[in-house]
């Protein structure tokens, strides 16, 4: 067993679930170095010097790590400046969760290179770079020239080749042991909405779609639950008048309860702008729900392609698939039979079996473990 050193500046959300989750499943000693998951931003500015603090006192604890693995919301070449004097010569492994190079901004946004140089040192600093997905992997790749391009001068052009052949696809893993599968859905089916409350999750198009089913007389119930990141949610609040006693979950939920409502869905639904990998689809698939999902971003990858056509549905079509879902929804539930075994591929017992394999080869090319 070896002593791997997760370093993560915003353990809230999706980040905490997958710091927790592999320190809870890896076969090795997972010392995990955190901050809580509030003030992205200044996570991202200011925290490779805390947790350059915070990792010294982990070496004093526990000793130099084997092995370190990094979220991509740490400036890594900073961090590893900042080490250096304590923490010897490990492997470096960074996890690239999401890129700020392909976020999508709102309206009142404006784009910013400063974040997206910041992941590109890290990814140029690291041994090897894990992405959480394919769609990921491709999408950087893809727009990362176009910054390298703004450069006044010294190009980094040249280090792509060598950064891209260090880079792998490793799923988050999702904690499934508690998440029931659903033998009977209820009757009214129960919609599930599951994502954060912001912009890049695209909640006006869910909203609509489910208003609209709604005024045509459709019959569903439906959960609108997830984190709220902003401080006036106006079109989900909308919705939710307007959908009055169809809601039967609202906002975020206590995971007991949480998990007790996936059992419960019958259809789950994203419109999302942006999704890197999709933790909670996995979740509401896994315990049996229909999804009704688009046919881009990560999804295509999350679900086998058996059922592309009956799962993903083509550009600004949300309302009318769901709308043929809600129709015929037994026999809509009797095509995604199986489904649910296969999401539990990304079940946390097999992902961490992956990624210990994969520390595993990387101890052993740089000479590093017990």
């Amino acid at each position: 067993m070896s002593r791997v050193f997760l370093v993560e500046p915003f353990c809230g959300g999706s980040h905490a679930a997958w710091a927790q989750g592999f320190a809870q499943h890896s076969q090795h000693e997972v010392v995990v170095i955190s901050h809580p998951g509030s003030f992205w931003r200044w996570r991202f500015r200011g925290g490779s010097v805390t947790l350059a603090e915070a990792t010294q006192k982990a070496v004093e604890q526990f000793g130099q790590p084997d092995l370190v693995l990094v979220s991509s919301m740490v400036d890594l070449s900073a961090w590893l400046g900042l080490t250096r004097r304590f923490l010897g010569d490990p492997p470096v492994v960074l996890y690239m969760h999401e890129n700020q190079l392909g976020y999508p901004l709102s309206p009142q946004q404006k784009a910013n290179d400063e974040f997206p140089l910041a992941n590109w040192r890290s990814v140029v600093a690291a041994d090897q770079v894990w992405f959480n997905s394919a769609f990921h992997q491709q999408s950087w790749w893809a727009a990362l020239p176009a910054l390298l391009d703004r450069a006044p001068d010294q190009p980094h052009h040249a280090l792509l080749a060598a950064a891209k052949a260090k880079s792998r696809v490793m799923p988050v893993g999702v904690e499934l042991g508690d998440v029931p599968v659903a033998d009977q859905p209820n009757d009214p089916p129960l919609v599930l909405w599951n994502q954060r409350w912001d912009y890049d999750k695209n909640p006006h198009e869910v909203m609509d779609a489910l208003v609209a089913l709604a005024e045509e007389g459709a019959s569903f119930s439906v959960a609108l639950v997830g984190e709220n990141v902003r401080e006036n949610p106006r079109e989900i609040e909308e919705a939710k008048e307007k959908l009055a006693d169809r809601v039967a979950a609202y906002g975020f939920l206590p995971r007991e309860e949480y998990v007790h409502l996936l059992g419960q869905a019958a259809v789950v639904i994203s419109a999302a702008h942006h999704e890197f990998f999709g933790i909670a689809v996995v979740e509401a698939l896994a315990a049996g729900a229909v999804p009704v999902l688009p046919a881009h971003q990560s999804y295509p990858e999350l679900i086998p392609k058996e059922w592309h056509e009956t799962a993903l549905y083509p550009p600004g079509q949300l309302v009318d698939r769901l709308r043929l879902v809600l129709s015929d929804f037994s026999s809509w539930h009797q095509k995604f039979d199986g489904l649910a075994f296969e999401m539990r591929r990304f079940s946390w017992v097999s992902v961490a079996a992956d990624y210990d394999s994969q520390i595993d080869d990387l101890l052993t090319r740089y000479g590093q473990g017990s």
